[in-house]
């Protein structure tokens, strides 16, 4: 804490000896100076703060020291070089009052403590906020039944390590890749893992990709075995890999390309674990290997320029003893298909297309979709030899296509994201506590005013690693994985096959319509109004009509959806939640939090308890005319189920509020599944509610904004409690 905190005080409360009574010690009106100091502030936290206005909260636990005396809460004027900024009591701002975020900004102090937790640059080592809160979320959903602060940090820490020992290595680093380290500008693709992993847990997945750098080629003694000593960016430990037999000719040591210096790209690779012979851990032969070329190289550009750049993708035809070696941009990588008439058959297509602007599918079939793990959109690759074959479009129509064939050699120019300085947006420096524009003194000035993000090959600019909470007040064109965290307000269909449907969500800075694209239809369960959510993978656009566009795509990388408010694990850690009273419903009834309350059953009507069919995948009413027809997916389903529609009066000591709930929900509060019930004679039906009555629980509520015409509140999670 520094000395002379506050400065230039004016006391607007009369200030009174430690609660004693009695004239006041200092009265409103004078002025004076007041120290802070690290002996006289303790546990001061500043909950709200605007920059604009110069608003803080010190919480009610501290207490401050001053003229002897101590008191609880000091309400002063702070004068400074910009005038009078009144420092108050206030409202809370949503983080402090959502335990969530609150412990998001916990863990990265954790995971990130500095001295002075103001500074953040470059080549400090804090995480992104969505990656603390996406990460908080999946521990969530693997320890369905409650976590602690321990599980989670826990679970967080060793993410975190693994995360910085992604970090550059020198340690026992060979000479060669000292060298290319200084131009690597390149982020790892996301299925890359260090050797250093691989020696620390003995393991390497079939789909792990290795980034890697030749550091010696040598034939194995007394055999024709070609052998690659491999070493990376990131790790001070090499491994040899048993160079699989397509690559021979590409091996030769004194003119082959595969020789020191080389970067590689390697997938598909079995592990030999051995403890025999020299007991070091080997690759076996893999034949999904892209060998990496650099322009800025004269090698390279002569390798490209003379073998290369005589085909073009409108030339490639079906013609037998043909061979090609074309050169083409990565524009899109498809989505895994799964054909066969067993579902048995995986394809995976990548469009390519060339300075002319002509586009061919390459193709990839069953184990080989493996490299496409190794492009990225963007990136020039150029294909040595590949099969060309025809396939059938979705309007039956021919096209011509590439195939990774087995005499098919791959090397790659990889695409370089270039970075682009970013201005922290004034909402970060208003809501971000102290971690932006913490300074009372204005001559300290931000800590932080830009931060340095990556840009993809559309120019626009990947949000992935922004250490701090965006906001709907933030979204710019241009703007990549993107994560919000915030309140349902509203939902639509767009009436059309497309599988769209918009999302409206609030958070303090206002309200962004999200639109999101399925796959075939709606696949993240029940979601209504007053629900919290966090969701990662949105992208930022400018229309036609010169207004911002976010979307959402279930299928791309990165793409996330978190319902909170019906996340099994909320109900039983304590550290994510609130608990609350229904009396404290009506005191904050427009609040986005969501409530935990522990509660009994005062009265279930018989006629409140209402049966209906639904669509399992959404949680909305099915109609059953001709066929299943779902009301909010607006198609037919073939997964309907039996679901309860439930209203109830719930109470605890404070008070009773009416509530309703749907489904699972439903199910926990009656202790009966629909079938059952449906299946009582229609006597035990009408008793069965009253028999509940007084049964206690723990359970969430939201803000529904009576969407059911039936009550404001929606219990989103209920838990039998003893």
């Amino acid at each position: 804490m520094m000395d002379n905190l506050l400065t230039n005080v004016q006391i607007l409360e009369p200030l009174s000896p430690c609660g004693h009574g009695g004239s006041p010690a200092v009265t409103p009106g004078n002025e004076t100076k007041l120290h802070i100091c690290s002996g006289g502030l303790v546990g001061v936290q500043k909950l709200a703060r605007k920059p604009s206005l110069g608003k803080f909260l010190f919480q009610k636990k501290s207490f401050i020291k001053f003229c002897g005396f101590h008191r609880q809460w000091l309400k002063v004027t702070v004068q400074n070089q910009s005038g009078a900024m009144e420092v108050d009591q206030e409202q809370n701002h949503d983080v402090e009052d959502d335990p969530f975020l609150r412990f998001v900004d916990y863990s990265i102090s954790v995971l990130s403590p500095v001295d002075d937790e103001d500074v953040v640059d470059e080549e400090s080592s804090r995480p992104a906020w969505s990656w603390v809160a996406g990460r908080i979320i999946k521990t969530c959903k693997a320890y369905s039944s409650g976590v602690t602060p321990a599980i989670l940090l826990s679970e967080l820490s060793q993410a975190w390590a693994e995360n910085l020992r992604g970090g550059y290595s020198k340690k026992k680093r060979p000479e060669c890749i000292d060298q290319l380290q200084k131009k690597h500008k390149r982020g790892k693709l996301p299925n890359t893992v260090t050797i250093d992993s691989i020696y620390e847990k003995n393991f390497l997945s079939l789909t792990n990709v290795l980034e890697v750098v030749i550091v010696d080629a040598f034939l194995l003694p007394g055999t024709n075995f070609y052998m690659l000593t491999l070493g990376d960016f990131w790790s001070s430990n090499t491994i040899d890999l048993y160079l699989h037999r397509r690559f021979y000719d590409l091996a030769d040591l004194k003119n082959g390309i595969l020789r020191k210096g080389r970067e590689i790209f390697l997938t598909g690779c079995y592990l030999r674990t051995t403890s025999r012979g020299s007991g070091r851990l080997r690759l076996l032969p893999t034949e999904y290997l892209l060998i990496i070329l650099d322009e800025d190289e004269d090698d390279d550009a002569m390798l490209l320029a003379a073998q290369f750049c005589s085909d073009s993708l409108s030339s490639v035809s079906v013609d037998a003893g043909i061979s090609y070696s074309l050169y083409a941009r990565i524009e899109s990588i498809g989505c895994l298909e799964i054909q066969g008439k067993f579902g048995s058959l995986q394809r995976k297509q990548i469009t390519l297309v060339d300075n002319d602007n002509f586009r061919v599918k390459f193709v990839l079939w069953g184990d080989q979709i493996m490299l496409a793990n190794l492009f990225s959109v963007g990136s020039w690759l150029a294909l040595d030899r590949p099969f060309v074959s025809t396939c059938i479009e979705m309007d039956s129509s021919e096209e011509i296509c590439l195939e990774y064939g087995s005499v098919t050699q791959l090397y790659m120019v990889p695409f370089i994201r270039h970075e682009e300085q970013v201005s922290v947006a004034s909402t970060q420096n208003h809501y971000q506590g102290s971690k932006v524009l913490t300074a009372v003194d204005p001559s300290q000035g931000p800590k932080v005013s830009q931060v340095t993000l990556p840009c993809d090959s559309r120019g626009a600019i990947d949000f992935s690693s922004y250490p701090f909470r965006l906001f709907a007040g933030d979204l710019r064109d241009k703007m990549t994985s993107i994560s919000i965290y915030g309140t349902v307000t509203d939902i639509k269909t767009t009436n059309n096959q497309e599988s769209i449907f918009l999302l409206r969500i609030q958070d303090p800075t206002g309200e962004i319509w999200a639109k999101l694209h399925f796959l075939k239809s709606w696949s993240l369960g029940k979601l209504s109004i007053g629900h919290t959510v966090y969701i990662a993978g949105l992208t930022c656009s400018m229309t036609k009509h010169k207004s911002i566009e976010v979307s959402w795509h279930e299928k791309e990388g990165g793409s996330f959806f978190v319902n909170l408010s019906c996340l099994p694990a909320l109900l039983n850690s304590s550290c994510l939640h609130k608990s609350s009273a229904l009396s404290d419903l009506s005191v904050s009834p427009k609040t986005s939090n969501t409530h935990v309350c522990r509660i009994w059953l005062e009265n279930i009507e018989p006629c409140d308890v209402n049966l209906r069919y639904c669509h399992s995948s959404c949680g909305h009413v099915v109609t059953k005319k001709r066929g299943s027809h779902c009301s909010f997916c607006g198609c037919e389903c073939d997964d309907v189920i039996h679901s309860f529609h439930l209203k109830v009066t719930i109470a605890d000591d404070t008070g009773k509020v009416i509530a309703w709930c749907t489904d699972h929900t439903a199910t926990e509060l009656l202790q009966i599944s629909p079938d059952e019930f449906y299946n009582l004679p229609e006597e035990e039906q009408i008793m069965y509610p009253s028999s509940l009555e007084h049964e206690r629980f723990i359970v969430a509520l939201v803000n529904s904004g009576s969407a059911d015409n039936v009550s404001n509140w929606e219990i989103t999670q209920a838990l039998k409690s003893d």
